[in-house]
């Protein structure tokens, strides 16, 4: 446990000092550009369970870090407050053969229960569930893959940023700079899509929402978060 725990917060120091001064903080010019901390680095203000508790002992809080810990069954954790038109940016580290994922447009359907569209977070080469193109980092989870040629993910250990814009019902999901899925909610393409995946049979139909709240799933392995900042559009 505790070498897992290192080896993910071997990442924060392998970075220049420069870098790691600016860990959970916001330059001026993006607070002037409309940009907000979700996590502040060291308390879990603004973050709930999926139930409306507190977050559990299974996530930890250090050295600027928010981490799901191994098999601490912390369960999934939301932001309190809902977000519609936004540009979200987050930085992740997993550990080997981890499962994990950032969900927007979370809240209540009609039928189907709590659900949220999922950036799948993944260990692509040994992770159990990376038989689907639509299952891989960077996917909108079982429903539409990245493109491969654009997609340059870091191994498990290091530090990789994603990010999801949406804007109207256009969506975007980007992984280290490069925008590696767009697709457009409600569309042709996209309405087929949902028919084959697991979410087929919700109302309204899946995605289809204008709000939700941001999600960070804990699925059993170590996943770290940093850099949380989300700007409304």
């Amino acid at each position: 446990m505790k070498f897992l725990i290192c080896f993910l917060l071997s990442g924060v120091f392998m970075t220049s000092s420069s870098i790691s001064q600016t860990i959970n903080k916001l330059t001026s010019k993006e607070k002037k550009n409309g940009w907000v901390l979700l996590f502040d680095g060291v308390s879990s203000k603004g973050w709930t369970t999926t139930g409306g508790k507190s977050v559990p002992n299974g996530w930890e809080i250090k050295n600027g870090l928010l981490t799901a810990v191994k098999s601490g069954k912390g369960g999934d954790i939301i932001t309190k407050s809902e977000f519609s038109d936004f540009d979200l940016s987050i930085d992740y580290n997993i550990e080997p053969e981890c499962n994990s994922g950032v969900k927007y447009f979370f809240t209540k359907y009609e039928k189907g229960g709590n659900l949220g569209m999922e950036y799948q977070i993944l260990d692509d080469k040994l992770a159990e569930d990376n038989n689907k193109d639509n299952h891989l980092t960077g996917s909108f989870y079982d429903v539409l893959p990245p493109m491969k040629s654009k997609k340059r993910v870091n191994d498990p250990g290091q530090w990789n940023t994603m990010r999801v814009v949406a804007q109207g019902k256009n969506v975007e999901h980007w992984l280290n700079g490069v925008k590696i899925l767009e697709y457009e909610r409600g569309s042709k393409d996209y309405t087929e899509a949902v028919s084959r995946s697991k979410f087929d049979k919700t109302s309204p139909a899946f995605g289809m929402v204008e709000k939700g709240h941001i999600l960070l799933q804990e699925h059993g392995g170590v996943v770290s978060f940093r850099n949380i900042k989300i700007k409304s559009l």
